[in-house]
């Protein structure tokens, strides 16, 4: 039954998911931020609820939740790699307990899964069927816009700014490397591993300026490489566990 419900309201699903997600979002940052427990438990429950949902759609391959094959093809991710170390260009910091530290890489975690398999695998597969290069710019965009929450968080116009743009080129490479695989794993372990350790990121020009052009810059060039050197392999929507 929830399988028949979903497949015959899917957009207006995927728009619940990404409105709940957001309010819920927020919601942590605002009252308890990121590295207070109720943000981990309330994110983790989140995380569990859309594996839940996945599963009883029997539609885990089709959002990507299946193992990236012939890693080769994809220089073996390392530029994935490249855009996870920014973090640490600045060196580490450590102005947090370890309670807080590990509160903060759970709550990370979850987040990183959640907005690879709403925006990368529901929504964009949603939007996949009808037309491929709007499912792509929807996915890359919206997932960009989205950071324009963490104004209404504290966060400062300028690098906000800047990282709605980045996150659109990170979201734009994180859709080619779903779709030219059929797999979001590479995406969830990057996104996820990259939010985790922000919390070591030490804020100075590097990181504020030159490291946004880099995200920019690497994800585009990546990008553009998968799409000449990968071809893509057609995945049947009825794909079950």
């Amino acid at each position: 039954m929830l399988k028949k419900l979903f497949e015959k309201h899917e957009t207006l699903m995927c728009i619940l998911m990404i409105i709940l997600y957001v309010i819920i979002n927020s919601y942590c940052v605002q009252n308890f931020g990121v590295t207070d427990y109720r943000s981990a438990v309330i994110n983790t429950v989140f995380s569990v609820a859309l594996i839940i949902l996945t599963i009883a759609l029997k539609r885990a391959p089709y959002y990507g939740l299946t193992k990236a094959e012939n890693p080769k093809k994809f220089l073996y991710y390392l530029p994935l790699v490249m855009i996870i170390s920014v973090n640490l260009w600045s060196g580490i910091n450590i102005n947090n307990t370890p309670k807080e530290i590990v509160f903060h890489i759970l709550t990370m975690l979850n987040v990183g899964f959640i907005e690879e398999i709403i925006f990368r695998g529901y929504l964009f597969r949603m939007m996949e069927k009808d037309n491929v290069k709007v499912a792509t710019a929807v996915s890359s965009i919206t997932f960009g816009i989205g950071h324009i929450v963490n104004l209404f968080n504290g966060a400062e116009l300028v690098p906000t700014l800047l990282q709605i743009c980045y996150a659109m080129a990170v979201g734009y490479l994180f859709v080619v490397i779903f779709r030219k695989s059929k797999s979001i794993v590479p995406c969830i372990i990057a996104h996820s591993v990259n939010n985790a350790l922000s919390i070591f990121n030490e804020d100075n020009t590097v990181s504020l300026y030159f490291a946004p052009v880099f995200l920019i810059v690497v994800p585009l060039v990546y990008a553009v490489y998968i799409n000449k050197t990968v071809k893509e392999v057609k995945v049947s929507r009825q794909a079950t566990n």
